[in-house]
């Protein structure tokens, strides 16, 4: 997966994960919450993934519906922590 964008291989992970995802067809600004893919412990699936995947560790204060109600929210997240770690 390492030739896809983080968006990408974030999507895939979440259709390969959450069943729901794909009956629906969530794209990357649906709201996985409200949308019913995502529910607390998915979240915890979400941010293991993400830390493993992209070696970065999210913090408590992270963990905001902002970075992780969409797909979209979460390639934006990392972006962001990408450029924090580069600064």
């Amino acid at each position: 997966m390492e030739h896809l964008s983080s968006q990408a291989r974030i999507q895939a992970f979440i259709y390969e994960q959450f069943p729901l995802s794909r009956n629906l067809q969530v794209s990357v600004t649906d709201n996985l919450f409200s949308a019913g893919v995502v529910d607390s412990l998915g979240i915890l699936d979400l941010v293991t993934f993400l830390e493993n995947e992209f070696q970065i560790v999210v913090s408590d204060d992270e963990l905001t519906p902002e970075n992780f109600e969409t797909i979209q929210g979460m390639a934006q997240f990392l972006e962001n922590k990408k450029n924090i770690g580069e600064s």
